[in-house]
């Protein structure tokens, strides 16, 4: 009986957690298309509910209600396993995440290890989707996309070494600790532009959404997925993205913590700190989408590896050397 308890508070502390998530990823659709739409001087959505708010909820509802087609030489199996990987990955990833010192699901010490696993199996679902469409577009829209995240990903890996060195913790508390003096963004600012450009790359968003370049792959690994099925790789798609901006607000912006401790600021839930702080990324990502032209994709692949690679694995050496110099090394855990 009480391990009925136990697993009984588990499930209802991931239904707690899942469903906010869910929620926010229609209003964050909502609130791309309309950053998307005033740059270019347009309305956006406006007409389902106030302000549009409902148009993300008619979109779901026209998914649910649409026929899922499967190709008759598709893998069946993996066909529609693909968008169930993608999604439950993405959802995954939201366990670690801290919203406050107490509100976070799974508490482990080694949270960003766990975050960066995650994200890398998302690769597959990609895969999976692309290979078993049995289609060219799609298999070549899910070959770009792997080879795009992987190249990202080392990128990636060494920004957060560089930000262990200032911690000396994989959990993603004590990195947030770690920053009440000063959040690392200022110590650390070309590696917070180079990770934000990585996290573009990394969820297929423009300008590197080359995996579904319309121009030339119709609509790339999704191109054969109709009705929920395509949704949850959009859900998924959208639960990533959010994912990257938690990650780069835990990483660099102070995670829960007010910008600074006096007092308007630090009566503030800590909570809303975080909140804001996904935003504010968020709102990054989506002007980046409608100003910046989509890259070639050579171009692509020559900065992750010439570019980027190099300039993180400099700065992970500039910054453990000068971290050994003036004796900062973190000696204590938090």
């Amino acid at each position: 009986m009480e391990y009925l308890n136990i697993l009984l508070q588990e499930i209802y502390k991931i239904f707690f957690l899942v469903i906010p998530v869910l929620v926010t990823v229609a209003m964050i659709v909502w609130l791309d298309r309309r950053v998307w739409a005033s740059i270019q001087k347009r309305r956006g959505p406006n007409v389902v509910g106030p302000f549009g708010l409902l148009q993300s909820l008619a979109d779901a509802l026209k998914y649910i209600f649409k026929e899922i087609i499967i190709p008759a030489s598709a893998n069946k199996v993996i066909f529609i396993l693909a968008p169930i990987v993608t999604m439950t990955l993405a959802l995954a990833a939201w366990a670690v995440i801290p919203f406050s010192e107490s509100l976070i699901l799974s508490d482990i010490n080694v949270g960003i290890l766990y975050l960066f696993a995650i994200s890398s199996l998302g690769v597959y679902g990609i895969i999976m989707g692309g290979w078993a469409s049995n289609s060219k577009y799609p298999f070549l829209g899910a070959i770009r996309s792997a080879a795009q995240m992987v190249s990202y990903e080392v990128s990636i890996g060494i920004i957060i070494i560089n930000v262990l060195l200032c911690v000396g913790s994989l959990n993603l508390k004590d990195i947030v600790n770690a920053q009440q003096d000063l959040w690392f963004v200022f110590p650390l600012f070309p590696m917070f532009v180079i990770f934000f450009i990585s996290a573009l790359a990394e969820t297929n968003r423009p300008p590197f959404d080359l995996p579904e370049a319309e121009a030339e792959l119709v609509a790339g690994y999704q191109t054969e997925y109709s009705g929920m099925m395509y949704a949850m790789f959009w859900l998924g798609e959208y639960a990533n993205i959010l994912l990257m901006c938690a990650m780069g607000s835990i990483l660099f912006l102070g995670g829960w913590l007010p910008p600074l401790d006096i007092y308007p600021f630090n009566i503030v839930p800590s909570f809303f700190w975080m909140i804001l702080k996904i935003l504010f990324l968020f709102l990054l990502f989506s002007i980046v989408k409608a100003i910046v032209p989509r890259y070639r994709y050579d171009q692509l692949m020559r900065l992750g590896w010439k570019v980027f690679l190099p300039f993180s694995l400099f700065y992970v050496v500039l910054t453990a050397s000068f971290l050994f110099y003036f004796e900062l090394l973190p000696t204590k855990v938090y």
